[in-house]
Parts: C-alpha cells; structure tokens; sequence
C-alpha cells in the first residue's frame, strides 16, 4: 500500500540468540539497547537449535577450505598488512561473508580449471614420449599398426615393472610370433603382435603382473612423426599453462588481503561456534529470543557480535501460529502522529497502519481550529521550552515524537493564522489596524458561517469516504 495514504508496519523475524550463560546478561542489555522487541528468555535448546550452530559452523569450515585452496596456490608464504580488524567482517551477517568467499571461490575455481586441459595434454603427450621414444629407435611403423584388432592378428604395447617382466614374458613365448622389448627407468615395455583367439589371454597375463596397457591415438601418423608434433604440443601447452597460471597468481595477489581476512575471521566464527558447540554438551547456554525488523538484521548481528564472544545467531520468518509485535514505519514527516493512533490502539502486525491519513486531518482540522499566530507561537515555544522540564526523560522517543507533533501542528495553526490574519483574535483593530489577513479570501470563507460548514462537510466526506475505500479494499484482499 502506498505510504502516504495508509501504510503497514515493519516485516518482523524472530531472532534466537545462543550464548554461553556467562555472557546472557551483557547480551540482554545490548538486545535492549539495540531496540529487540519483547526479548526473553527461551526454554533449553532443542535438538533443532544445537542442529543449526553444528550445520553453521559446517558451512564455516567449508568456507575455510575455499579459502585455504586458493591460498595454496601461492608459491612461497607472503606477509601480508591487513588495513582493517578482523572484528569489522567478524560481526557481518554470515550470508554475507558465505557469499563473498563463495563467489571468490568460484572465480578462482573457474580460471584453475582452463589450467586442467594443459597439464592433462602435458601428462599424456609426455608419457606417450617416454615410452614410444625408445621403440622409435628400433621401428618407424603408423600409430595405427601398433594398436591394431584385426580378423587374425592384434598389436599392443604395455609396460610393467622390471623384476616382473621376465616371468611374464616368458609365459607369454607361447603365443607371441613377434616382439619387441625395450627397458626405460624400472619398467619394461613390450609391443607384441599376436593371434586375436590368444587376446583374452594375453590380456589376462598382463593384469596378473599388473601390467599396463597404454592408449595410443588413433592419427595417421609415424612414430617418428607423432613424438616431433607432441613435442610441439608439449611446448604449446606449457606456454599456455604459464600463461594461465600467472593470471591465477594475479588474481590470488589481487585479492590477497581480502581473503587473508575472510579467513581470519571464518576462523574465529569457527572456533566461538566450536566453544559453543561444547557449551551445548555442558548446558552452559542460555537461549534468548526477540523480534527485530527484518532491515535491522544486519546491525543488529554486527551489535550482537561486537558485544558477546560467543554468540550464535539465527533469524527465521514468523510461523503462521505466532503474532509478531507491531513496528511502526512511517515517514520522517509522518511519523510523529502515531502517537494519535497509538491513543485509539496500535494495528496488528500485518494490518494496514493509517497514521498517513490521520497525519493530513490532524494537523489541518489542528490548524483551523487554532489558527492564530500568537497561540500558534505559543504552542510551539511551550513544546521547545517548557514540556521538556514536564518530564523525567525528555530524551525518549515517545516524548520527542509528542513534541514534534506539536511543532507540526503548531505550524498549521501559525500558517492558517497568517493566511486569516488572526493574532489574539482581532486584537490588533484595538490599534486602528483594519486586517492582517495575507488571503482575504480564505479569511472570508472560515468568517462566514455557512462557507466554513460546507468546508469541513467536504474535508469529512473525503475522510469517512477514502476509509470505505480503504475498508473494500482489505475485503478483497
């Protein structure tokens, strides 16, 4: 609903506040300070809240290993000056800090994976090349030769370790016309030729020495040719690595500070969370709920945060069986006429607020009843001066809202003075002063009679008729 006709109260949550015991007290006065509504204290902890400060500090430490693995990356340990306290992110909402780590993360996460395909292509092409150089040397045959499935014969190479090679390839004599074995390092490796009936055996005897058959790629190329073009490809995939791997780095330095921060401070929500965890175990919490606007959240965490050590805090939507207290929200001009709803009873939560409306008929119906400049000026200067020794705190903002209210009131009241002309009534034609009106006209009007009924007739039926509007409106709803 539009704020100047009517309007409705602050969107509430429940706030439930976990704190060691030895700090409940410090928390309840910073609830209060803050403006909590109807703070008190809870039964003991349910399952589902110890449940909840388990599931946060989870999520924490996932954070915290975002944060570690893309520090990881950094070739040699940095000193690094942070320009603010720890405290300052400390005491932000969580969802907050979750979604700056998260989204760091995922940038971070995102460029490391282009340097996936590189090393991959650099590990594969140089473990072919180590094992393809030393059969080169003997044979230049196609790749396609070498790992061949044909109608009677088949072609592989394998490699296994050294002292099992022997045994192997002494069982394999039997069904193998050709071979060729070379040694590299402590393996050896084997390209056999065989017939496709001994295959499942062949295969078999090689798993039982755990041998490893290697993937050759199916290009009509030499040996000779394909271990020139991997070596091609070996340096185009390290230059692309080096490449990728200095705009990782840039990143990590770019936001080296930021995420030695957000570290620190996941860190010390880990460990308040784990103290409370184990205060949990031991009884030694108390629980307090509360009801705060749904916009003061924020705030009210870094309040809460900045004045306990170990707190955990958790804001839900009220349940559909509970009643929020009323919030009023109102503009600056407005607001102050809530202390004349507030006479006649404060809307439910969820109900339409009218102070907006009451604010025009108010002050107006205010303003022609008393308007004259010197009562104006007189309302207004008691309100200034003498209504604040009235009264115990004149620093509440219950009395500062009554006061305002009678400047704005008081103001009416001057404004249709000076339009009318009326200071202490007609006191100034005692002086041979004819009129002071600055609106002849509308001084005539609220003079005559019958001009000033049809007036307030009028501002009435405009009144009675936008609250019957109102009312069909909220039917509908």
């Amino acid at each position: 609903m539009i704020p100047l006709v009517v309007n409705t109260p602050e969107a509430m949550v429940k706030l439930r506040v976990v704190v060691v015991t030895d700090e409940s007290e410090k928390t309840f006065k910073a609830l209060h300070r803050i403006g909590v509504l109807h703070v008190e204290q809870s039964e003991e902890l349910t399952p589902v809240d110890r449940e909840a400060i388990e599931k946060e500090r989870a999520e924490v430490s996932e954070l915290l290993t975002y944060a570690d693995n893309i520090l990881s990356y950094l070739p040699k340990e940095q000193k690094v000056s942070l320009s603010e306290g720890t405290d300052v992110i400390y005491t932000r909402p969580f969802n907050e800090l979750h979604d700056e780590v998260v989204a760091l993360s995922t940038r971070f996460t995102n460029l490391q994976q282009r340097t996936v395909g590189p090393s991959a292509g650099i590990k594969r092409l140089s473990e072919l090349k180590k094992y393809l150089e030393p059969l080169a040397r003997q044979m230049d045959v196609k790749l396609k030769d070498i790992s061949f499935s044909g109608r009677y014969l088949f072609s592989r190479i394998f490699s296994v370790a050294s002292e099992k090679s022997e045994s192997l390839d002494t069982q394999l004599k039997n069904y193998l016309p050709e071979t060729i074995v070379t040694t590299i390092e402590n393996e050896t490796v084997f390209f056999i030729i065989a017939k496709i009936e001994d295959l499942k055996i062949i295969e078999s005897l090689i798993t039982e020495a755990e041998g490893r058959l290697l993937q050759i790629p199916d290009e009509d190329l030499t040996l000779r040719e394909f271990l020139k073009v991997s070596e091609d490809k070996i340096h185009h995939f390290e230059q692309e690595l080096t490449k990728l791997n200095g705009e990782l780095l840039g990143k990590i330095n770019e936001n080296l500070d930021r995420l030695v921060l957000l570290k620190e401070a996941l860190s010390a929500e880990n460990d308040r969370l784990l103290a409370l965890e184990k205060a949990c175990e031991a009884k030694y919490v108390t629980l307090i709920e509360g009801w705060i606007p749904e916009a003061n959240i924020e705030t009210t965490t870094s309040e809460l945060k900045g004045s306990a050590d170990h707190v955990f805090i958790d804001t839900r939507k009220p349940q559909q069986s509970e009643e929020p207290p009323t919030k009023l929200r109102n503009l600056k001009g407005v607001k102050p006429f809530q202390v004349i709803v507030n006479l006649f009873g404060t809307p439910k939560y969820g109900e339409w607020d009218p102070t907006p409306i009451v604010a025009y008929s108010f002050a107006f119906f205010f303003g022609l009843m008393a308007g004259d400049v010197v009562y104006a000026l007189g309302i207004i200067l008691l309100a200034r001066f003498l209504l604040p020794k009235l009264t115990d705190n004149p620093e509440t903002e219950g009395f500062k809202l009554f006061q305002r209210l009678l400047y704005i009131s008081g103001g009416f009241a001057l404004v249709v003075g000076l339009l009318t002309g009326s200071y202490l009534g007609n006191f100034f034609e005692f002086f041979g002063i004819e009129s002071l009106a600055l609106a002849k006209g509308i001084k005539q009007m609220l003079e005559d009679p019958l001009s000033f009924i049809m007036l307030a007739l009028a501002i009435g039926f405009i009144h009675v008729n936008i609250g019957h509007v109102l009312a069909l409106i909220r039917s509908i709803e």
